[in-house]
């Protein structure tokens, strides 16, 4: 990953500790936020500040290797996702989350963005509620 956010992707160069946040990123399928990434580090073994954590995170969420979700508090989560676009249903109590399409929102957001005159328009979309297991 590197500094300047202008560099395109293949620029990044992949240091040790960018290459640590990339596999403990592949150890787990939730979100995540950077402080419980750099505690994963951390426990196994691997000296990352979390100011490189909260860097390279930053750089993957832009080149589109990683999903950023907006938690209910405002805190960005993270993990590894599919490349197709698609919302997500999280659960409040323990982080669980699945990915859902949504039609309906993709017809909505063309529909209101040409209303409006705007083009090369992006969303989220975050669902909060109870999973199942933990009602």
């Amino acid at each position: 990953m590197s500094t300047d956010v202008n560099k395109p992707a293949a620029a990044v160069r992949p240091t040790k500790q960018r290459m640590a946040v990339a596999r403990i990123l592949e150890s787990f399928a939730d979100f995540r936020s950077a402080q419980e990434i750099h505690a994963m580090l951390t426990a196994a073994g691997e000296t990352v500040g979390l100011a490189t954590v909260y860097r390279t995170l930053q750089l993957m969420a832009e080149s589109g290797d990683l999903d950023v979700l907006r938690t209910e508090d405002g805190e960005a989560a993270y993990r590894r996702c599919s490349a197709t676009h698609h919302h997500h249903l999280v659960c409040r109590s323990c982080g669980a989350t699945v990915e859902i399409e949504g039609p309906a929102v993709e017809r909505w957001a063309e529909a209101i963005s040409a209303e409006h005159g705007y083009t090369e328009i992006s969303h989220t979309l975050e669902l909060f509620g109870t999973c199942a297991s933990c009602r």
